[in-house]
């Protein structure tokens, strides 16, 4: 959710502590905190899933008469999905046979307290260690305390608890789309969403990354500026840069002729520090953009409508990327993935009521790494 207005928030946010400081202390029984660097191994995208996890969207007061159509989306990606792999859709119990009836069989519903649709920032990141599977909690607080998520704060632990997966707490407040790797070690982040006071205050630069490694388990930090305040999420990385194999990326770029805006400059200076990069292995970095589309010919629309194609979303055998209505700048989009991804399938899925919330298919929807199911 990576351009949504910081106005749509809610009333009385600063009363409600939220991240871990909503938990009292019963609720992080048995969890474990970060281990020693390297002992852990946050994998690519592109590696097999068990399954992909999304959230049903239940607020009316984010998203008022556009909530019937916002979950439209959500079930069509769903379905789309599905057709590749295991699906669950959290819901709110008497929301759950709805959500059900909307996304199909093919795709589980089950009943979990949960408040919007972003399951890439409240569903943990998962990591290996030790040949097991661990869940790494980032605290979600509801991007900084912009909005209040009592249900989104506790998702992690729950969801967790629901597939007994081991739950690491990490010393961090962040989302997952803040994180981008390339499974061998290289994370990109952009500074502005988490070296930030709302998340983490008192906190250097310098501490934060060393805490990455161990939480995550990663190598190296590439940080990324990104832009502070424009958005719900202060720029996530992953509408912005994306792997698409080790050391080589893509970048967002605005459509041509566009005026320069905060996000267009942050991309210039996201390609301008990639292209001096190397990454965990000393590779550099092969720096390729992926056009925007005309926003004369989409489809969406809305202040905080997001036009990005890097956030992308990639399944098993399929990657699957939005469809905004420029037919020329679709096919475009779609042919650098199909490049990029020969062996799958690249998928268009219309979401403009996702994007004129500010995200996209890699918002909605968080993997779950392992050998899926026969």
């Amino acid at each position: 959710m990576s351009r949504r207005s910081v106005l749509r928030t809610f009333a009385g946010v600063g009363a409600l502590a939220l991240g871990a400081a909503a938990c009292g202390p019963e609720d992080d029984a048995g969890a474990t905190t970060s281990t020693s660097a390297g002992s852990r191994h946050f994998g690519a995208e592109w590696d097999s899933h068990v399954r992909t996890f999304m959230s049903w969207p239940a607020l009316d007061s984010v998203w008022a008469e556009d909530l019937p159509y916002v979950r439209e989306d959500i079930a069509r990606i769903a379905r789309a999905i599905g057709e590749y792999e295991e699906v669950v859709v959290m819901a709110r119990p008497g929301q759950a046979d709805a959500a059900q009836r909307a996304c199909g069989s093919q795709v589980e519903v089950i009943p979990l307290e949960v408040d919007d649709l972003w399951a890439r920032d409240t569903v943990p990141v998962f990591v290996e260690e030790g040949g097991k599977l661990v869940g790494v909690d980032f605290n979600f607080n509801g991007w900084g305390k912009k909005q209040v998520h009592k249900n989104d704060a506790l998702v992690g632990r729950r969801v967790l608890a629901e597939y007994d997966i081991a739950r690491s707490k990490a010393p961090l407040i962040g989302e997952g789309g803040s994180f981008e790797t390339d499974g061998e070690g290289t994370l990109l982040v952009t500074e502005s969403s988490i070296v930030n006071a709302n998340r983490n205050p008192g906190k250097s630069r310098d501490r934060i990354e060393a805490e990455l490694k161990r939480a995550l388990g990663v190598k190296k930090v590439i940080w990324l500026a990104g832009v502070r305040g424009q958005d719900i999420t202060d720029a996530h990385v992953d509408s912005l840069v994306r792997f698409t194999a080790p050391g080589v990326v893509l970048v967002d770029k605005a459509f041509p002729g566009t005026p320069p805006d905060v996000w267009s400059r942050s991309a210039d200076q996201a390609r301008k520090v990639l292209r001096k990069a190397t990454d965990a292995r000393g590779r550099k970095l092969e720096v390729i953009d992926l056009p925007q589309p005309d926003l004369d010919k989409i489809t969406g629309a809305g202040d905080d409508f997001v036009s990005t194609y890097a956030n992308f979303y990639v399944a098993n055998d399929s990657v699957f990327m939005p469809r905004f209505g420029d037919a020329r700048a679709d096919d475009r989009a779609k042919g650098i993935l199909q490049e990029h991804f020969p062996d799958r399938d690249i998928v268009p899925v219309r979401i403009d009521t996702i994007a004129s919330g500010g995200g996209g298919i890699h918002c909605a929807t968080h993997d779950q790494p392992g050998k899926p199911a026969a």
